[in-house]
């Protein structure tokens, strides 16, 4: 309880926590005590004295003040704070002078003051409807209705105070929290008693006779400002009905359908999450509820002052802190007439039927339009519950409702503002502010994608608009050296073809004296085709059927010629034997023939 989940991630943290005083015996009632610890951390290595028991470089403790009433807390905690840093300051854990001084001081300041009104620094109302808004009635009315309430919070501080402010503004509950740390302590209902008399001029006992302290915990309630998990047991327990407890693990936010009816997130922008719909429907404000917590409302937006919340900028009155206390102990008065009326205009309805003018009741408002101003879901439901039942048995008789008018502080009939009011809470219901704020950051997110892609696509234009020239003239100089080396190509094709064409030259030439040589015309002839063929085959980039044709047709001139050479050959021959010189010039006339054969191609079939 002293040591709350993330405090070490805190550099100072407050803890306000309840624990149980057993009695010394079964038949002595136990009673409720008050915590309150301040922690802090310190470097182990900056410890002038460091014990056997500090293993780890950081060490954190809590000084923890117990008391027996919750009453000044919000003073109790500076003088904490400012021991506990006066402590740590020393180095020296050893040294516990100045906590037993500080023990020996308690035991003489007072709890209260001495014209009986509450300590109430520290809990600052003008913060909570700051923050809360009209919705600080709403849980005023929830905390009426003994509720499971569960508070969450990162900050345990913060989060216990929020709860001691909200328990301060039911009038004298603060000073009678005996039956808090337990929801089998009942002593508050076992020992009241009516008021008999009634002294106006004393503000004690005008409460006292209007019912008040309203017993909101009492048996099977439970209040821990800070609830530890090892507590929850306590809170699931069937005999515990109803709570307001507080939390800063977040393990409770998983399961907060189990262990509370409305949950008030304070690290969500104080978000409040009801769970049940009778709930729900009960904590609606009405349009004079929404009427009385505007006003009040506006006068702390009006009189706000960020550098010290807890006092109007104009140190005035109005929006005060004592102004809104007792602007709340006026609804609350207010309220508790109404229901003692209605209650007995029923009893006066139910037994006779008397008449207003004999129950001299006939200048009161009608119970059923006071209903309407407080909501009539509310009052069914707040008829069913503990406190009300005490606070019934205790006034009934009284007359309360001749003290305080049973009407609500700002009842009346509706107004242009009330609708426009109602209108405004309908649309909040709606959370359109919600959907449109995620909206706004999806179109946002959206934008900011449309930009960066454009910004990428302008960048990649503007760099190829740049590179364009460089490539344009390397495609220039890459097609000019592309065409020279096909020009060249072209050149070296063209040698290889007429170093081809001499080569089948050479090659009919050698067949043309090999045929000579041998005396056969005819097998000469038809070498000569053969090659001639091969040699139109081997040409590159030329059409078959018209390679075919012109072949045939170079062969079959070549032919007739060499036919008609073959015979002059034979004739020469034969003229020719005589003297072996004679022969021996054969050769050369065969060899000088061929020089005058050109080769057969497309286009050229002649030969001479």
């Amino acid at each position: 309880m002293a040591l709350s989940d993330g405090a070490h991630a805190m550099a100072e943290e407050f803890s306000y926590f309840t624990l149980l005083n057993k009695g010394a015996s079964d038949a002595e009632p136990g009673s409720s005590l008050f915590g309150i610890s301040c922690t802090r951390q310190i470097k182990a290595e900056k410890l002038k004295r460091r014990s056997a028991d500090v293993t780890r470089s950081t060490v954190q403790k809590a000084v923890v003040v117990v008391s027996s009433t919750a009453q000044g807390m919000g003073e109790l905690r500076e003088r904490l704070g400012a021991v506990t840093a006066a402590w740590y300051h020393q180095e020296d854990f050893s040294d516990t002078t100045i906590l037993k001084e500080f023990q020996e001081s308690l035991a003489r300041s007072p709890a209260v003051h001495e014209d009986g009104k509450d300590h109430y620094f520290g809990l600052s109302i003008r913060e909570m409807i700051y923050e809360f808004r009209h919705q600080t009635l709403a849980l005023v009315k929830c905390l009426l209705l003994q509720r499971k309430m569960l508070f969450f919070g990162s900050k345990c501080e913060r989060l216990c105070m929020m709860q001691f402010a909200l328990v301060s503004l039911i009038p004298g509950l603060i000073r009678n929290l005996q039956d808090a740390a337990d929801p089998i302590l009942d002593s508050y209902a076992q020992h009241a008693s009516r008021a008999a008399t009634l002294r106006t001029s004393d503000r004690s006992s005008l409460l006292s006779y209007m019912g008040l302290p309203l017993q909101i915990f009492g048996k099977g309630s439970f209040f821990g400002p800070y609830t530890p998990l090892q507590q929850l047991d306590i809170l699931a327990d069937y005999d515990t009905k109803s709570y307001v407890v507080g939390s800063t693990n977040s393990l409770l936010l998983q399961q907060k359908e189990k262990y509370s009816d409305i949950l008030i997130n304070l690290d969500e922008s104080n978000s409040i999450t009801v769970t049940s719909p009778s709930l729900r429907t009960a904590l609606t404000l009405s349009a004079a509820d929404r009427r009385w917590i505007d006003f009040l409302t506006q006068t702390v937006l009006d009189t706000w002052d960020p550098e010290n919340p807890s006092r109007p900028k104009n140190m005035g009155y109005a929006g005060s802190e004592d102004a809104i206390r007792l602007q709340f102990e006026e609804y609350i008065l207010s309220l508790l007439s109404s229901m003692a009326y209605q209650v007995y205009h029923e009893s006066m309805q139910g037994d006779a039927g008397l008449p207003s003018s004999l129950t001299n009741t006939e200048h009161y408002p009608d119970p059923g339009d006071t209903a309407m101003d407080f909501n009539p879901e509310f009052l069914a439901i707040w008829r069913s519950t503990h406190n009300f039942e005490l606070f019934d048995n205790l006034t009934r008789g009284n007359r309360i409702f001749d003290i305080i008018e049973p009407r609500h502080p700002t009842g009346g009939g509706l107004s242009v503002e009330d609708v426009q009011r109602r209108l405004q809470q309908n649309l909040a219901e709606l959370h359109l502010d919600e959907r449109m704020r995620e909206g706004r950051e999806q179109l946002g997110k959206t934008i900011a994608v449309g930009k960066e892609r454009m910004a990428r696509f302008w960048a990649e234009v503007e760099q190829r608009r740049r590179v364009a020239p460089n490539r344009s003239g390397n495609q220039a100089a890459s097609s000019v050296d592309q065409a020279r080396k096909e020009n060249e190509s072209l050149e070296k094709d063209k040698d290889r073809v007429q170093l081809g064409e001499k080569s089948e030259s050479g090659d009919a030439a050698a067949v043309a004296a090999g045929a000579g040589s041998a005396g056969g015309a005819g097998g000469w002839a038809s070498s000569i085709r053969d090659r001639a063929a091969k040699v139109q085959l081997q040409r590159p980039n030329v059409d078959a059927a018209q390679l075919q044709a012109s072949a045939r047709e170079n062969a079959a001139k070549a032919g007739a010629y060499l036919s008609s050479w073959g015979s002059w050959a034979k004739d020469r021959m034969q003229q020719g034997k005589g003297p072996a010189g004679q022969t021996s010039s054969s050769p050369s006339t065969s060899t000088s023939a061929p020089e005058n054969v050109e080769a057969a191609g497309p286009g050229t079939g002649s030969a001479s």
